[in-house]
Protein backbone atom coordinates (compact mmCIF):
# COMPACT_ATOMS: atom_id res chain seq x y z
CA UNK A 1 0.00 0.00 0.00
CA UNK A 2 1.25 3.48 -1.21
CA UNK A 3 2.11 5.07 2.43
CA UNK A 4 2.03 9.05 2.13
CA UNK A 5 1.38 12.00 4.57
CA UNK A 6 -2.22 12.13 3.10
CA UNK A 7 -2.69 8.23 4.12
CA UNK A 8 -1.20 8.36 7.48
CA UNK A 9 -2.21 11.76 8.57
CA UNK A 10 -6.18 9.91 7.97
CA UNK A 11 -5.69 6.73 9.67
CA UNK A 12 -4.39 9.36 12.70
CA UNK A 13 -7.36 11.15 12.20
CA UNK A 14 -9.40 7.68 12.66
CA UNK A 15 -7.71 6.73 15.46
CA UNK A 16 -8.01 9.74 17.59
CA UNK A 17 -11.62 10.10 16.97
CA UNK A 18 -12.27 6.34 17.70
CA UNK A 19 -10.42 7.08 21.31
CA UNK A 20 -12.56 9.91 21.70
CA UNK A 21 -15.72 8.28 21.49
CA UNK A 22 -14.24 5.51 23.62
CA UNK A 23 -13.26 7.98 26.38
CA UNK A 24 -16.63 9.48 26.19
CA UNK A 25 -18.60 6.28 26.52
CA UNK A 26 -16.57 5.47 29.38
CA UNK A 27 -17.09 8.65 31.16
CA UNK A 28 -20.83 8.12 30.55
CA UNK A 29 -20.89 5.14 31.95
CA UNK A 30 -18.89 5.91 35.33
CA UNK A 31 -21.37 9.06 35.54
CA UNK A 32 -23.99 7.33 34.62
CA UNK A 33 -22.71 4.47 37.89
CA UNK A 34 -22.40 7.52 40.20
CA UNK A 35 -25.70 9.11 39.78
CA UNK A 36 -28.42 7.07 37.76
CA UNK A 37 -30.08 6.06 40.86
CA UNK A 38 -31.11 9.72 41.80
CA UNK A 39 -32.61 10.01 38.45
CA UNK A 40 -35.19 7.03 39.09
CA UNK A 41 -36.45 8.76 42.36
CA UNK A 42 -37.57 11.97 40.66
CA UNK A 43 -40.26 11.03 38.33
CA UNK A 44 -40.55 10.02 34.58
CA UNK A 45 -38.75 13.05 32.84
CA UNK A 46 -36.08 13.58 35.52
CA UNK A 47 -38.12 16.75 37.21
CA UNK A 48 -39.42 16.49 40.93
CA UNK A 49 -42.68 15.79 41.21
CA UNK A 50 -44.62 18.76 41.92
Amino acid sequence: MYMDAVVIAGIATVLLMLGFFVGVGIFVMKDQKEHGHQDRKEGKHGHKPI
